[in-house]
């Protein structure tokens, strides 16, 4: 039999997700699962610790919570094996840090106390105030 110069070994590491895919993923399960006004800022040139941050709610403790455990979920589903959950325990504020992407998961109340949407997006997406954006889910730059 003749191996293929393709074949990898079983020590080749996992090809890293993009930064775009782990962001498409990660808005994906958000609005798969019901989560509530889910804003994509792009974080180039505002910071190093992350190409993008997404913001979403929760109506409950217990959906901010399983929106978590989905989010979590479906990133290790993909191979991305490296992602640190804060917050889980009270379920008021989640954050996942997936690494390019960091993810906050609101309920309402506390979302809106603490407004990280107005605190890093600086340029609000053209769409979004146009009513272009038939999804629930904003762009900001």
């Amino acid at each position: 039999m003749h191996a293929s110069s393709e074949t990898h070994s079983v020590t080749d590491p996992v090809p890293a997700m993009s930064a775009e895919d782990l962001l498409k993923s990660v808005i994906a399960s958000l609005d798969d699962n019901k989560a509530e006004d889910i804003t994509s800022i792009d974080l180039a040139g505002k910071t190093g610790i992350a190409d993008f941050m997404v913001i979403a709610s929760g109506r409950s403790q217990r959906q901010v919570a399983a929106l978590t455990d989905y989010v979590v979920k479906g990133l290790k589903k993909l191979g991305h094996k490296d992602m640190v959950v804060q917050g889980l325990e009270q379920a008021d504020w989640v954050l996942i840090d997936a690494g390019d992407v960091i993810v906050h998961i609101f309920r309402p109340e506390v979302r809106s106390f603490y407004n990280l949407d107005k605190m890093w997006a600086t340029d609000i997406d053209e769409n979004a105030d146009e009513g272009d954006n038939t999804d629930d889910t904003r762009v900001l730059n």
